[in-house]
């Protein structure tokens, strides 16, 4: 007896409930891509004026998609995003602050 499989299309989504969260989906690109700035430029002692605002607004936005995050998916990636925006946030800090 031959089975049928269902066509599987693996994409990467942040939606596992089958809803739409533009918002949150937002918070969550948002805070990756500042976080990456903050980690990336966290190593310059020049830099430290981009890497503690980056850091930051990171910060900020990550804490308010945590707060109103509706999957697991979204959650995961705002904790990883702090975590790299918390370290150039403190890192920039030690060189030299935010002016």
């Amino acid at each position: 007896m031959a089975q049928q499989h269902a066509a599987r299309t693996h994409h990467f989504t942040f939606n596992t409930d089958g809803r739409p969260h533009p918002l949150e989906n937002t918070l969550v690109a948002v805070t990756a891509v500042l976080g990456i700035i903050a980690v990336s430029t966290a190593a310059f002692h020049s830099l430290h004026v981009l890497t503690s605002w980056t850091g930051l607004v990171g910060i900020l936005t990550g804490a308010y998609g945590q707060f109103i995050s509706a999957t697991t998916a979204e959650r995961f990636v705002l904790i990883i995003s702090l975590g790299m925006s918390g370290f150039g946030f403190y890192l920039a800090m030690a060189h030299g602050g935010l002016w």
